[in-house]
């Protein structure tokens, strides 16, 4: 069975999406460890309800970028995962810890890659006057947000649309995206290396299944 583990820094939505589908036997893993980098940290909370182990690691306690990420990796090693999931996970990690979990590392990006990375995804989707908006859920490489992609998501953007309203839909589909993205990976269907044309036939079979829009 995968080991997860699985970083957040908000309510963790993602996170109990994903302990939920592995408690339920629809994913073949466990969260193993939640870790959380901000003091309170909501999702820490609801965790614990669902018997997860979980720590706080509050990067305002470490001097620099460097320093958290260092300490974050060697508790993430010593847990030994078969994943490193980040879930609402708001910390650029360094090189050096992407590096050492590359090809285990994934995230979930509220944009349709490669459209609007970073920050503000919502709010930059309106003003670009796009039709279409959604997720992505990528392997992370030292590149913000150019990880290679596993899978998308799609929903439309309406007229009336605010980033509040676009945000909401947005977060819909992302927990069903990160589960079947992770059912991929831990089925060994898509890997780092060969995602490339993996990823564009499995994403090919779940939109005929309409599993995604």
């Amino acid at each position: 069975m995968n080991k997860l583990v699985v970083l957040i820094s908000g309510r963790g939505s993602n996170m109990l999406s994903i302990a939920r589908a592995c408690q339920s036997g629809r994913l073949d893993a466990q969260v193993c460890h939640v870790i959380g980098d901000r003091d309170p940290c909501e999702g820490l909370i609801s965790a614990q309800a669902m018997n997860l182990s979980t720590s706080l690691l509050p990067y305002r306690s470490f001097e620099s970028r460097a320093a958290f990420d260092a300490a974050l990796l060697k508790q993430v090693d010593a847990l030994a995962p078969d994943w490193v999931v980040l879930a609402g996970f708001m910390r650029i990690l360094t090189p050096a810890f992407v590096n050492h979990f590359l090809g285990r590392l994934v995230n979930i990006h509220p944009s349709l890659l490669p459209s609007f990375p970073g920050l503000h995804t919502h709010r930059q989707a309106l003003q670009a006057k796009v039709s279409e908006h959604g997720a992505t859920v990528h392997f992370v490489t030292p590149e913000l947000d150019h990880g290679p992609t596993i899978l998308q998501a799609k929903v439309p953007v309406l007229k009336d649309d605010d980033e509040a309203s676009l945000g909401q839909r947005v977060l819909g589909i992302e927990h069903e995206l990160y589960i079947q993205s992770l059912s991929l990976l831990i089925e060994k269907k898509v890997n780092f290396k060969t995602q490339s044309s993996a990823q564009t036939a499995v994403q090919s079979d779940a939109q005929a299944q309409g599993k995604l829009c």
